[in-house]
């Protein structure tokens, strides 16, 4: 890699580097850092600099706790890629992969990093653009932005208009980024009417809410959604009582807030776990409503997502959006209760995630799946709770628009590591995206790999530069409607099925 390229935007030149053919500029700074009397407050955009600024490194990670989802130790180590990199408030900062600097107007595809609200960061080795920009001739582009109760601290109803939208603050740094794409990217070689935002998990949950946000309209052109269904965010009050847990946590009164922006910020992060053990033992399928998420505040955020319908402000954006067959197997593996598991503790548990609904689900599942051991079961009733069934609701609200397409896909692919306990788990669709499966110890090395993980970066680049995901390399997909189903299966035999485990849908009463 050397350091020979120079571009130009709104704030000054920066310095990137070609690395395997591909001009890459890391740790730009899309917005001031967010400390002191920032806090709380949306982006203010980057102080000006002369000369020429490097942007050969990756910039900080946002506030968070290490291995916030408690997986395994094993688990957990396949994931640990740059968590070495410094966590700072000053986390307002994205990094860009292009094949040239010219005036092409290629895709622009935005990536959000999963974690939920809470963690994660957009400099993973699995998830840099250099595969992706090269052999799709696409720009990429990821971003770092507040998290946790920095980012999604609902204070306003309770400690007044000086924390107005402060529940919102990390979505507000994502649309501050795409709007310095839609005023930067044409000098790295971008169209800036031709933007993609694509995400997994947490990322996946925040797209949903920008689909609703008016701030976010027209900044973005097309949605694919990764295992990161988020139908119904926090209520006002539901996030008034998640803040005002962490001011007690904190020892603070509502009217004494003010001090937050003086705390130094690894004490509120503790103050933050606290909180965040007790939620922990709450219903998984209420995480997007509980906790520190966006606040659907009737403002900026006006309502949904996609409670009781789609957004109609992003009608016209065409939306891909799927999940993986095994997705809860990344937090359940390794785990001796999952391994040990019997028939009455699995429906024990089962009530964490369905509720009072447990034992009927149990036995629909056991119906379909006579063979399935309580394991494979509750991981499947799992998955499809938290993941598979509100991704198929979000696809038919969005479809009943009759605005844009929608595509569905299931990825059921399997991973080899740790004896194949992982299954097709929650993110191991993300190395095959960017093309990088030698990136990433979760993908093994089996050859076939290769081959899929091209499948999958051409499948989603086609749908960046068109809102079509057809191509050459795999069968003709069409969008979805609720008569049929069509849902593209990617493994190393890519197919589609209409209404893969239906029986299983059926049992949580969607359009029986």
């Amino acid at each position: 890699m050397s350091a020979n390229i120079i571009a130009e935007i709104t704030s000054g030149k920066i310095r990137g580097a070609i690395d395997h053919g591909v001009c890459a500029f890391k740790g730009i700074p899309y917005g001031r850092a967010p400390k002191g009397a920032l806090r709380w407050r949306p982006p203010m955009p980057p102080e000006p600099w002369a000369g020429i600024r490097d942007a050969l490194e990756y910039g900080p990670r946002a506030m968070q706790t290490e291995n916030t989802f408690g997986a395994a130790p094993e688990v957990f180590e396949l994931y640990s890629g740059n968590s070495t990199l410094p966590m700072d408030e000053n986390c307002l900062v994205l990094n860009l992969w292009t094949p040239a600097l010219d005036d092409r107007r290629r895709p622009v595809m935005l990536w959000l990093h999963g974690g939920a609200f809470i963690s994660g960061w957009g400099s993973t080795p699995w998830s840099e653009g250099v595969s992706l920009a090269r052999k799709q001739n696409v720009v990429v582009v990821t971003i770092n932005h507040r998290l946790g109760a920095l980012g999604f601290l609902h204070l306003e109803d309770l400690c007044g208009e000086e924390f107005a939208g402060a529940g919102l603050t990390g979505m507000f740094d994502i649309i501050a980024a795409l709007r310095w794409v839609r005023e930067n990217i044409a000098a790295f070689g971008g169209d800036p009417g031709n933007v993609t935002v694509f995400g997994e998990s947490g990322g996946g949950a925040k797209i949903s809410v920008l689909m609703a946000m008016p701030a976010a309209q027209g900044l973005f052109h097309r949605a694919i959604i990764q295992s990161g269904p988020a139908v119904q965010m926090a209520s006002r009050e539901e996030a008034g009582r998640t803040a005002k847990q962490l001011l007690d946590e904190l020892g603070l009164a509502p009217a004494r807030a003010g001090a937050l922006r003086s705390l130094p910020a690894d004490r509120i992060l503790v103050a933050q776990g606290k909180v965040l053990a007790g939620i922990s033992r709450m219903s998984f399928t209420q995480r997007r409503r509980i906790g520190f998420n966006p606040v659907v505040d009737g403002r900026h955020f006006p309502a949904g997502p996609f409670e009781p319908v789609a957004p109609r402000i992003s009608a016209s954006v065409p939306l891909m959006i799927g999940t993986n067959q095994d997705e809860m197997r990344l937090f359940f593996a390794g785990h001796p209760w999952f391994e040990q598991l019997d028939d009455a503790a699995m429906r024990e548990r089962l009530r964490q995630f369905v509720g009072e609904r447990a034992d009927e689900i149990a036995a629909a599942y056991r119906r379909a799946r006579p063979e399935d051991s309580p394991r494979k079961l509750f991981s499947a009733i799992a998955s499809d709770a938290g993941m598979r069934i509100p991704s198929l609701i979000m696809a038919e609200r969005k479809i009943a628009l009759n605005a844009a397409p929608v595509f569905v896909y299931l990825f059921t692919w399997r991973t080899p590591v740790l004896g194949g306990i992982l299954g097709s788990a929650h993110t191991l669709e993300i190395p095959f995206v960017f093309d990088l499966v030698d990136s990433s110890r979760l993908t093994g090395d089996s050859p076939a790999r290769y081959e899929l993980a091209d499948k999958l970066s051409r499948t989603w680049a086609a749908f960046a530069r068109t809102g079509n995901p057809n191509h050459d390399a795999i069968p003709e997909w069409p969008p979805y409607s609720i008569a049929e189903r069509p849902t593209m299966i990617f493994d190393e035999r890519c197919r589609i099925e209409h209404d893969p485990l239906g029986a299983e849908r059926r049992a949580w009463d969607i359009n029986r």
